[in-house]
């Protein structure tokens, strides 16, 4: 059996290019899960949508990638709800950022993504203000 570096490795071309560069847990959390809700789904929007939600559970969007989260759970009122929930009644994301950390990750977290003067901010403009952080490093690293 390959360890799970190598397991990883391999998986790296199949998953999204902010999976790609992120540790070797978020692409094997990612991949595992989509292969699962293929099967369950089908291939598909639904089957990368639980993905997603999957890693969202272990780990939080930080710049181009993601990272394991202090803790694990929810990230967001969104994926708090279950699946029939989040249908019926979608609220919004916070695009990967851990909305339910604590006040002094998100200035952390707000630092590293270049955001000046974090502690100034409010809890809920500070997790927008790291989405838009997050969007931009996203979309540099795909020009290179």
């Amino acid at each position: 059996m390959t360890d799970k570096h190598q397991q990883a490795e391999e998986m790296r071309d199949e998953v999204p290019s902010t999976v790609a560069r992120s540790d070797d847990k978020a692409v094997r959390t990612y991949k595992k899960t989509l292969e699962s809700a293929e099967e369950t789904y089908g291939g598909g929007e639904r089957a990368h949508r639980t993905a997603y939600a999957s890693l969202k559970h272990t780990h939080e969007k930080v710049g181009d990638h993601w990272e394991p989260k202090e803790r694990r759970g929810p990230s967001d009122p969104q994926a708090a709800q279950g699946a029939p929930a989040s249908q019926q009644r979608p609220r919004p994301t916070a695009q990967g950022v851990d909305a339910n950390a604590s006040k002094g990750h998100l200035d952390q977290v707000a630092r590293r993504v270049g955001i000046d003067n974090p502690q100034d901010l409010g809890r809920d403009e500070l997790v927008r203000a790291i989405e838009k952080a997050n969007a931009r490093a996203t979309a540099r690293a795909r020009k290179r």
